[in-house]
């Protein structure tokens, strides 16, 4: 029971210009990076011009452990003139090198290959993948019509390769304002670049002289898709220039993407009884060393003793997904069954357009421990007995079980109801507008989460009342919707009569 696990190294990362990357090393622009030599420039000469023009940058470095260990601006910002990421037009340049403005995870590679590799294993790394690269995939084609033709007012135009044609289908056409940026894209991929993309990443474009987009930079989300096949950037945890472990290991650095109705892991780790200890003793926690704790001992665990920690024998990961025995995101819970593929990153040779049609990124979202969930569960259970019993620990997995299994339960009607409802095309095209539609979206992504999240980090607020109690309702509103339209069917015989005189149904949202 004490025994330790080993993780193995099976990834399949993002792959660019046009080769397909089987691991960090098949990266030709890692080798390439991680070889280079140049030539003619010091961290004094930029320092010179960013000392008085990015005065807070500069502080923030000289904070830093890299400061500390000569590693500066040229280590991560000098890359080779033909570099996929070069900024062409910058006022220092030498015979072999220019320097990158968008600094991706291949960078970060040349001194920290097993954290990146590691990352690249995780669930993390799909970030952008599952959904602003993967529109030939159902999910990611319905999240870039949501944020970009609803939230952001496009109307028809395409996204991401995606033809107006099929985004205009299903936007109500008595709803004009949804195509208020019809003829002004560029607001509306500005306005997606404050909301999704922050926390999921997207792909990175640059200009002809490799300054970046400002539709797609700033972007610290966590698995944003560089041009030099770079997945993530780090800084979505290590935070730009100081690059702190500490921060990284400190539950607000989490805390920024994982909260609110469809991820509350924030609030649920606040309200469970890990999170009351580490508020009131906070000072105990030692972020700086990893320790969290004087002399070794644990109260009270954080999202990165869970997820990352090298406690009790284990061995420190940044692959956050490796302790994980479920999927609670997705629509239906389902076993990570290891490992980490994609099929189809190429780019147009020259700043950094994506090309698409022929293939598409797939992240896989079972990535977990490439030994299987027993496995993961099995590193969970030692990160739990540094403070608890076999027993504890073994009963209290039993009831996480129990809420995954009576979760699947409910989904498994609801799939059964929207398959029928499919079936008869009793769905409205505009599926935001349909009652059941919004019921069956927010039974997974908001209640669904909260329910089997809630159960799985001890707080029981979030599994009950803002968990299962709300599942519940759903269910309860969306067989009260089937059975209206089943019996209307039979009187009109006709779908979409019943659709066009069908009266209000008012949908409860719980957030």
């Amino acid at each position: 029971m004490k025994k330790a696990l080993t993780a193995g190294l099976s990834v399949a990362a993002i792959a660019s210009v046009a080769f397909a990357a089987n691991s960090l090393d098949s990266n030709p622009n890692y080798q390439k990076l991680k070889n280079f030599k140049p030539k003619g420039v010091s961290n004094d000469q930029c320092l010179m011009c960013h000392k008085t023009t990015d005065p807070g940058i500069v502080a923030d470095w000289q904070h830093s452990k890299h400061a500390k260990a000569g590693v500066g601006c040229v280590e991560c910002h000098v890359v080779p003139k033909d570099y996929p990421t070069a900024f062409k037009a910058h006022p220092m340049q030498g015979a072999n090198w220019t320097v990158q403005i968008a600094v991706s995870s291949v960078t970060c590679a040349k001194c920290h290959a097993k954290e990146v590799q590691e990352y690249l294993n995780s669930g993390h790394a799909r970030g952008a993948a599952q959904w602003l690269a993967g529109n030939g995939t159902k999910h990611g084609y319905l999240m870039s019509k949501l944020s970009y033709h609803y939230e952001s007012l496009k109307g028809a135009n395409p996204t991401y390769g995606v033809s107006g044609a099929k985004m205009e289908k299903g936007i109500r056409n008595d709803l004009p304002v949804y195509r208020a940026n019809e003829k002004d894209p560029r607001t509306a991929d500005l306005n997606v670049a404050n909301i999704c993309i922050q926390c999921h990443g997207t792909v990175i474009k640059l200009d002809k002289q490799g300054r970046p987009d400002a539709t797609t930079w700033p972007n610290d989300g966590i698995a944003a898709l560089y041009p030099d096949g770079g997945v993530g950037n780090c800084l979505a945890c290590h935070s730009r220039h100081k690059f702190s472990a500490a921060e990284a290991r400190n539950p607000a650095s989490c805390g920024n993407c994982h909260l609110g109705p469809d991820h509350p892991m924030k609030e649920i780790f606040e309200s469970s009884v890990h999170g009351h200890i580490y508020d009131t003793n906070e000072e105990d926690y030692k972020f700086d060393t990893g320790e969290q704790i004087p002399g070794k001992t644990l109260r009270a665990a954080t999202c990165f003793t869970c997820h990352m920690s090298g406690i009790n024998g284990l061995k420190a990961t940044h692959n956050v997904s490796l302790r994980l025995k479920w999927n609670l995101w997705a629509p239906d819970s389902f076993l990570r069954t290891g490992g980490f593929e994609t099929a189809g990153w190429t780019f147009w040779k020259g700043g950094g357009k994506v090309e698409w049609g022929k293939t598409v990124i797939r992240g896989n979202a079972k990535a977990g421990n490439p030994n299987g969930p027993e496995a993961a569960r099995a590193e969970m259970k030692k990160v739990c007995m540094t403070c608890h019993q076999a027993t504890f620990t073994n009963n209290y997995f039993q009831r996480v079980d129990a809420a995954v299994k009576i979760y699947n339960q409910y989904k498994a009607a609801a799939n059964k109801m929207m398959k029928d409802l499919k079936a008869k095309g009793l769905i409205k095209s505009d599926v935001w507008s349909d009652p059941f539609f919004k019921l069956y979206y927010y039974l997974w992504h908001h209640e669904g989460r909260r329910f089997r999240h809630g159960a799985a980090m001890g707080s029981p607020d979030y599994a009950h009342w803002h968990g299962v109690f709300q599942v519940m309702q759903d269910i309860r509103e969306m067989n009260d919707i089937y059975n209206y339209r089943m019996k209307m069917l039979k009187k009109y015989g006709s779908a979409k009569k019943v659709l066009e005189n069908e009266p209000p149904m008012p949908v409860v949202t719980h957030e």
